[in-house]
């Protein structure tokens, strides 16, 4: 049976991020009488993964993604992975739209500025590829907005900071979609834990799941500590969320589910080059992406990224790989190491085995110096100069790796057959699809309460089980609302210090 001294709650959130901050919201709206209790084991709210130095902050929709566009070997273009993504991302942005009409998010210029998305490539085969993949692309509702540039005076108009000192001898082409967006996670995070704090959720910073365990009556029972004094307290659960980045796979490892068995991570970490310098920020108000490296992992492409964060416009340049064998930027070194068990032990040698590309690539990049970095920078800023751009250290992402030694670079959600614990692993597009994920979340671990919940839901989330690929006057009815409603047709203004 549960601890009888424990505290006892309906719904535990592990980890203060994206995921859990949606998931609370909602469940919020669907369930307002529910007790929800959030755990976090740093002293505020999206300090980890979900901070904005620590994520890409691009709002992924498969715009300007590359690999998420290859060609197959006939040279046609496989868009099926955009879509998804961005079917993906419509369903988190109505959200997003609901939650500012009914108070949710009292301040969206905070986390969402409009910024243009936009696909650079150089050289004749990749520049017939982008316009391969524009012509793909622009057939569905969804990228229909979407232009394909290839003159040289376009460019250098569209982006004044990347065609300086630019020879244009070599052809350069760009599929630029003006109506992408900037997204400050953490911002957001700390607006939606607000509002669930505000109507009832516990919540206990500096507090650290170090021990959870299923009770004869179904329920959980999580040993939480007091990171500060070591406190210790019990709580009873009916339902336990681990949204905690790279912490989520230890957690549900030590919860001894079936479903985890099998499961690894492996850690790659991330360092940008970024400047506030207000000259080169004015001339740069899109985020720019590239063709991903040979042997880099898919998050890997370059991007120049223009950023709002606290009210200040920023550029940032990368991501660089950097390695460590922490899962979380305040972990341990054990992390790794203490993940390895018997039942994963065969998938993660296989990763190994068969990754020695991510293996040559991991290591290439660590050997960079600051100066290597910035000669990268001058494909998409001929001009660069070193004393302009400061080094940035970004968040660690776990990657999935699957049975049988599959390494997946995607967010996988695990939950229990009898749905009374599950988990969010993995990375990118992670955040920007917040919102599908937790409904999936949802309706995997309440299949008896979600049929309920389904007018709620439909209102939140206008589009929820249809397919806005297949119905343009249904996509452009819940875009405009969004777009309106997000304030997404006003031009940013940022200050410039």
């Amino acid at each position: 049976m549960s601890d009888p001294k424990a505290a006892t709650t309906d719904v535990v959130l592990v980890g203060a991020g994206i995921m859990s901050a949606t998931l609370g919201a909602l469940l919020r709206q669907a369930e307002p009488n529910w007790s929800i209790t959030l755990v976090e084991r740093l002293d505020g709210a999206a300090a980890e993964s979900s901070d904005p130095w620590n994520n890409a902050g691009t709002g992924h929709s498969g715009l300007c993604e590359l690999n998420y566009t290859p060609a197959r070997p006939d040279g046609s273009i496989d868009i099926s992975k955009a879509i998804q993504v961005n079917e993906q991302f419509q369903v988190t942005r109505q959200f997003w739209a609901y939650a500012v009409e009914n108070g949710l998010l009292p301040d969206v210029r905070s986390f969402l500025n409009p910024t243009p998305h936009v696909s650079f490539v150089r050289g004749d085969s990749r520049v017939d590829y982008l316009k391969r993949r524009h012509e793909a692309l622009v057939a569905n509702p969804l990228f229909a907005s979407m232009e394909f540039v290839d003159d040289p005076d376009e460019f250098a108009r569209r982006l004044p900071l990347m065609a300086g000192k630019r020879d244009f001898s070599r052809p350069v082409a760009l599929d630029w979609v003006q109506d992408g967006t900037d997204v400050d996670f953490g911002a957001l995070s700390r607006q939606l834990i607000g509002y669930a704090a505000q109507r009832g959720m516990d919540t206990l910073f500096g507090h650290e799941v170090r021990d959870l365990g299923k009770q004869s009556d179904g329920r959980w029972t999580l040993t939480v500590v007091n990171r500060r004094t070591g406190a210790k307290r019990r709580l009873n659960a009916r339902f336990v969320f681990v949204g905690a980045g790279g912490g989520t796979l230890p957690l549900l490892q030590k919860a001894g589910i079936p479903e985890v068995k099998g499961f690894g991570g492996f850690p790659i970490g991330g360092r940008f080059l970024r400047t506030a310098n207000p000259g080169l920020a004015a001339a740069h108000r899109a985020k720019v992406y590239g063709m991903l490296p040979l042997g880099a992992p898919h998050p890997g492409a370059s991007h120049l990224d223009a950023r709002v964060i606290n009210g200040k416009p920023w550029l940032l340049f990368g991501p660089f790989a950097g390695w460590s064998p922490k899962f979380l930027k305040h972990g341990q070194v054990t992390d790794l190491p203490l993940s390895v068990r018997p039942n994963n032990l065969a998938s993660i040698v296989n990763v190994g085995l068969r990754q020695a590309g991510l293996v040559k690539y991991l290591v290439s990049q660590l050997l960079l110096s600051e100066s290597d970095r910035v000669q990268a920078l001058r494909e998409f800023v001929p001009a660069a100069v070193d004393s302009d751009w400061e080094p940035a250290i970004a968040g660690q992402r776990v990657q999935v790796i699957r049975r049988g030694g599959v390494l997946e670079f995607g967010t996988t959600v695990l939950s229990a057959a009898d749905g009374t614990i599950a988990g969010l692993l993995g990375a990118s597009p992670g955040a920007s699809t917040a919102v599908p994920a937790m409904l999936d979340v949802m309706e995997r671990c309440f299949p008896d309460r979600y049929g309920s919940w389904s007018p709620k839901l439909k209102e939140m989330v206008p589009s929820l089980g249809a397919e806005l690929s297949n119905e343009p006057a249904l996509f452009e009815e819940v875009w405009s609302w969004g777009t309106k409603v997000l304030k997404l047709d006003r031009p940013i203004t940022v200050a410039a210090q």
